[in-house]
């Protein structure tokens, strides 16, 4: 690992937090902000969390849920017990996850997944859009009327084509960057609310 990056993450005050909260990663700061702000969860839902490792997102949400929430955290990566929250291993976009999930149905979808860097910023660009409309396409068949879906993206030319395509499938859709975010990082976040499920996106 680098010096310059481990210098610059201890410097970091949301990785600091992170660290002394017992947090498994700063991420969960973003989602915690994006709770606090809008609408995202309610005591009792069932939530999937797709691409959960380590585990950050899979704890916001397990706390903001109460004891009737469920929380299902997806990841091909191994997952270190979260007390609370079920672990399933798998691919988002593998057949054999989705055949897993069938029949299951969740009030809120979150998707933190993020592509391997290249370092090409197009190309990651391209493959962040590419992760949230894999994720999204898992999702659309267990989201319950009135769900929400909430997805990492990174900014780019493709991101109003693909917020064209949500869009209208959400009663509200939001677009916005937390706090958490580091500076200089393109990370947005898509957030839609009211899921319609027999809505259709524009061709």
């Amino acid at each position: 690992m680098p010096r310059r990056f481990v210098s610059e993450r201890r410097r970091d005050p949301f990785y600091r937090a992170a660290q002394r909260e017992g947090l498994r990663s700063r991420a969960a700061f973003k989602l915690a902000y994006l709770a606090e702000r809008f609408p995202v969860f309610h005591e009792g839902d069932r939530v999937l969390d797709l691409g959960a490792s380590p585990g950050g997102w899979s704890m916001i949400a397990h706390q903001c849920l109460g004891d009737r929430g469920e929380v299902v955290a997806v990841d091909p990566r191994k997952l270190e017990p979260i007390p609370g929250v079920i672990y399933m291993r798998g691919e988002v976009g593998s057949p054999a996850l989705a055949a897993r999930l069938k029949g299951r149905s969740f009030d809120v979808v979150l998707s933190d997944m993020s592509p391997r860097i290249s370092g090409a910023y197009a190309t990651d660009h391209a493959r962040s859009v590419e992760l949230v409309r894999t994720g999204f396409a898992l999702a659309k068949p267990l989201l319950v009327d009135g769900g929400t879906f909430v997805a990492k993206v990174f900014d780019g030319d493709l991101l109003d084509g693909l917020e064209a395509d949500l869009r209208p499938l959400f009663q509200r859709f939001v677009r916005t960057k937390p706090p958490a975010s580091r500076e200089g990082s393109s990370e947005l976040y898509l957030l839609g609310f009211g899921f319609h499920p027999k809505a259709t996106a524009p061709p």
